[in-house]
């Protein structure tokens, strides 16, 4: 598939530029309807509010705040009224808007003690998520109208935060710039730049496409294109970068770049292959939590990946052959025209680094399991809940109504508890044992309606302490068995207090499963039943140290200010279920890059130390590369304005570098080392019962014996023959390289005087013949070698002529 590509790299182009635009025009004809199911079966707050909803539809909706406050007098002056009330009255008459309760008459209660405070509730006729934007905005800007010198008037409430996004894809273009910037500093070429980047691109837009249209048919939730370009970029980029590398690498050292491309997606190719499906496992975990939500999550988020798979397998070769050489720098071409093919033993600082580790796997390996415990120190303090307008930042207009309200009400004004007592009950008894019940601030009971009443109960504490939780579960154990009466207690607080406690129930279970998969696709890929032990463990640990860093700074505050992520508070509930998959999904990637090229040099040589030496040499930089890509395009995130969004960033930023720098090029060749040969054990029994499903292609078998060498052993022979000009003269000093159908460089020598060339074949079967050297246009030849020498001539042209036809 990859040769098709390569050479039908027009038509390939056509199609996936074709898929986008046709994608694009249907999606934006069709529009988008993105649904919002977000709900826990079977909880007490999911109760409240069905029961709620089914009694007051009117009520039902999101309910947001207009608050404000006088410098000079009350805001029961004539002044203030004549500012507010009309404003109030223009916004309760909005299409849209179920009612709007002021304190001027009504209730009295909406006024604080001092006279300075006062709000009013603002009750849409749909939930948060499902109110036009448009119409928020426009009950922002009239309420803010309202205010003078001396009178703020701000705005809170969940649809009022959607106000205050930025605009959709700046998070995206930044991380884009910043990869771009990366992939510019590692390549030196533009052409290589703009090839992982394309390729995310067309993965990405594609899939987004696709999921906006997908939402015709399927609940997808908002968040789900936010969550598919944040993995979906990152993914892109990454095995691009992956495949891009192996072609540049097998130029370089010798081969056409035809044979080069195809070599590099036979290799690194399959790794994705492999790698995009453990992503979309670990994914497709989250559907063991049985939250509707997740669902469209899992679907649009696994899609882009697939997408991402597809472009970096189809549209990446044949943008390679577009480009041809020109993907090496000029720098790097020169050098290779003049020196020839590189080495097959990577240099440099990788391979210096992957030598040290050699030599003392106990140092580092303890060095860099303290680092990792230290870091999962914070996780013990981790405390699941939800984020509100109080962790805004300062400047925004919720987080000025929050601090309002909290300073003219108490704390807990701003979570107030909803106790919905259905079957016409009389609730003046449970009003009057919530009343004297220890945490509870304030209570107000609505008269009954409907064979439903709702007591609202304000606590002493703010909606994120612990108090609140702790005043729940006294309410729903205590206070209402002991009233007599079927009540349930909702509210925003108790919707993700209960979230909290479902998420912390199913957790364990979502782990486990995904580390199970896991598991059983790395013993099928890698016949071994310690790499997927080690990897298990690694991913608990690289799980354990970004969390450590996530509760640092968002729930304990460290350098919040200083990233402008506004006041610390607890870990959103649901975080840690996509944070989890995506950190395992890229977690196993790396670790499938960097043990399949060690598994590879392991089958070949059967030297554990040599294999993780060089397969820690070959991989370590362009996973670190990678790291670094996906750091920037994650902690991009920072910018889309969303306290989630923040989260989701910095944590996988964190559990990105921490996974690349610390664990997969330290910590892990460090074990393997000091595992041995038993990092390759797998007993013979399991061994026969395991399906085969090789990350690295196998080598080409070699053809029968003629029957004159029937009886002879099969073992190493050689190829050898002449160099020549077009004219038959010989062309001495030019470099001959055996490779392997894997890539591997196996052997290499120069041409004598008279153009004579041997080099040493290990093994029977399938390899490539490359020739480079100063002067001359490189050549690629294809031979199949058997038991005997086998005598291969070659022409060869100047540079600037043509190639001769591979024989």
């Amino acid at each position: 598939m990859a040769r098709w590509c390569y050479r039908h790299r027009l038509v390939v182009l056509v199609l996936w530029v074709g898929a986008l635009l046709g994608l694009g025009t249907a999606g934006t004809t069709a529009g988008t309807d993105y649904a919002n199911v977000f709900s826990l079966p079977d909880t007490d707050s999911k109760t409240a509010y069905d029961q709620l909803a089914q009694a007051f539809p009117e009520r039902s909706g999101d309910t947001d705040t207009i608050v404000w406050k006088t410098g000079e007098g009350s805001v029961r002056d004539r002044a203030v009224r004549a500012r507010i009330e009309p404003a109030l009255k223009d916004i309760a008459g909005m299409k849209g808007v179920g009612e709007v309760a002021g304190p001027y008459g009504r209730a009295p209660g909406q006024i604080s003690a001092d006279g300075t405070i006062a709000y009013a509730q603002v009750t849409f006729a749909e939930q948060a998520n499902e109110v036009p934007k448009e119409l928020v905005q426009d009950v922002v800007d009239r309420a803010r109208a309202a205010a003078r010198d001396g009178l703020q008037v701000e705005a809170g409430g969940q649809a009022v935060t959607r106000t205050q996004e930025p605009p959709q894809g700046l998070s995206e273009a930044v991380g884009i710039a910043a990869a771009a910037v990366v992939l510019f500093l590692a390549f030196g070429s533009l052409f290589a730049m703009l090839l992982p980047i394309v390729v995310a691109v067309m993965g990405v837009g594609t899939g987004l496409m696709s999921t906006a249209l997908l939402s015709h048919v399927t609940d997808v939730p908002e968040v789900a294109p936010l969550l598919g370009s944040l993995i979906g970029l990152g993914v892109g980029i990454d095995y691009a970068l992956f495949i891009v590398t192996r072609h540049r690498k097998g130029i370089e050292r010798g081969l056409e770049p035809e044979e080069s491309a195809v070599q590099a997606l036979n290799t690194s190719g399959r790794a994705v292959l492999f790698a995009g499906g453990t992503v979309c496992i670990a994914l497709a975990g989250m559907l063991v939590m049985n939250m509707r939500f997740l669902d469209g999550v899992v679907v649009a988020t696994s899609l882009t990946v697939v997408l991402s798979v597809l472009a970096a397998i189809t549209l990446l070769p044949a943008l390679l052959g577009l480009l041809g050489p020109r993907v090496l720098s000029r720098r790097r071409r020169r050098r290779l025209a003049a020196q020839g093919p590189e080495p097959a033993e990577a240099s440099g600082l990788a391979a210096r680094w992957s030598a040290y580790v050699q030599k003392r796997p106990r140092t580092i390996g303890a060095a860099a399991l303290v680092v990792m415990l230290v870091l999962a120190i914070p996780v013990l303090s981790l405390r699941l809940g939800a984020t509100d307008q109080g962790n805004h930042k300062e400047s925004t207009t919720t987080r000025q109504a929050y601090d309002l309200l909290a300073e003219g009400f108490g704390p807990g004004f701003n979570g107030p508890l909803q106790v919905v007592v259905a079957g016409g009950a009389d609730a003046s008894d449970l009003v009057a044992r919530i009343r004297t019940t220890e945490g509870v601030a304030q209570v107000a009971a609505a008269p009954p309606a409907h064979g439903i009443s709702v007591v609202q109960v304000v606590p002493t504490t703010s909606p994120q302490s612990v108090g609140t939780d702790e005043l729940i579960d006294r309410l729903r154990d205590d206070v209402i068995p002991r009233a007599g009466v079927e009540a349930h207690v909702g509210g925003v607080t108790a919707v993700f207090k209960d979230f909290a406690a479902v998420t912390g129930e199913r957790l364990p279970y979502f782990v486990g499963t995904i580390i199970a998969l896991g598991f059983l696709l790395l013993l099928v890929a890698f016949r071994s039943l310690v790499v997927p032990l080690t990897a298990a463990l690694m991913n608990l640990i690289a799980a354990a140290a970004s969390f450590g860093v996530l509760v640092a700074v968002f729930q304990w505050g460290w350098g919040a200010e200083a990233l402008g992520l506004g006041k610390e508070g607890p870990i959103t509930a649901f975080l840690p279920v996509i944070m989890l998959s995506l950190l395992f999904g890229l977690s196993m990637d790396y670790q499938v890059f960097l043990v399949s090229r060690m598994h590879e040099e392991w089958v070949h040589t059967r030297d554990n130390a040599r294999a993780v030496r060089v397969g820690l040499a070959e991989t370590s930089r362009v996973i670190n590369c990678a790291a670094l890509i996906m750091v920037c395009v994650f902690s991009a995130f920072v910018l889309s304005g969303d306290m989630e969004g923040a989260m989701a960033g910095i944590g996988l930023a964190a559990a990105v570098a921490l996974d690349a720098f610390v664990l997969r090029t330290a910590l892990v060749p460090a074990a393997m080392h000091l595992l041995g040969r038993a990092n390759w054990w797998l007993p013979r029994g399991l061994d026969r019962r395991l399906p085969h499903l090789a990350v690295e292609p196998r080598e080409t078998p070699a053809p029968p014996a003629p029957p004159a060498a029937a009886g002879a052993a099969a073992g190493a022979t050689v190829v050898h023959g002449f160099l020549r000009t077009p004219e038959g003269a010989p062309w001495p000093g030019a470099s001959v390289t055996l490779i392997s159908q894997g890539g591997r460089q196996l052997d290499r020598v120069e041409s004598l005087a008279d153009g004579s060339y041997i080099v040493a074949v290990p093994a029977p079967g399938g390899y490539t013949l490359a020739v480079t050297g100063r002067h001359l246009r490189s050549v690629a030849r294809h031979v199949t070698v058997g038991t005997e020498p086998l005598v291969h001539d070659m022409e060869l042209r100047e540079e600037a002529g043509t190639d001769a036809a591979v024989q």
